[in-house]
């Protein structure tokens, strides 16, 4: 992976190495800093269907030039829009399939390589995995810190409050 343009210059010190951090926030993902990175969970066969996958497709479009890197389970595929990085963790091969911790431990595994070659510090993502792929938040967690502790790379873990989330999720329903 590429990081099809030059890093993004903050103006800022680089962090030092193994400043790690894993943050909570209420609220909008979308609403996060527009240079910093989203990720989330999708499969092999790029159907984003369900779930907040449908509002990162619309919001991002570009399925072709996803399903053209031809990624497989454990990968990480990605969009550049505008300023950021929108990585897509390839965790199971079909839709329809649940995710096992392997699989999202290899793919975060590459997105860190990824992050690390074009110097994206921040991401920020939901509670990947413990959505309508029932993995638990305790052991994602853990994951998380596994494998991104000894970088500078900070996650912001976004939640939306409980009333929020029954709308959104009864509204994606309807379509």
């Amino acid at each position: 992976m590429s990081c099809v343009h030059p890093p993004v210059s903050r103006g800022r010190l680089k962090p030092a190495e193994d400043s790690w951090r894993l943050g909570y926030v209420t609220g909008n993902l979308f609403s996060c800093p527009g240079d910093e990175a989203l990720a989330h969970c999708i499969s092999e066969d790029c159907r984003m269907g369900a779930g907040i996958a449908v509002l990162f497709k619309r919001k991002f479009r570009g399925l072709e030039e996803l399903k053209q890197q031809n990624k497989k389970t454990g990968e990480c595929a990605v969009l550049r829009r505008g300023r950021r990085f929108v990585y897509y963790l390839i965790t199971k091969k079909k839709a329809s399939q649940k995710p096992d911790y392997d699989d999202l431990r290899r793919s975060l595994e590459d997105m860190k390589s990824h992050c690390v070659q074009c110097e994206v510090t921040r991401i920020s993502m939901p509670r990947i995995g413990c959505g309508l792929d029932r993995l638990k938040w305790e052991r994602v967690s853990e994951i998380l810190e596994e494998v991104f502790k000894n970088t500078n790379i900070s996650i912001t873990v976004y939640s939306l409050p409980e009333k929020a989330q029954t709308t959104v999720m009864r509204e994606e329903m309807r379509r």
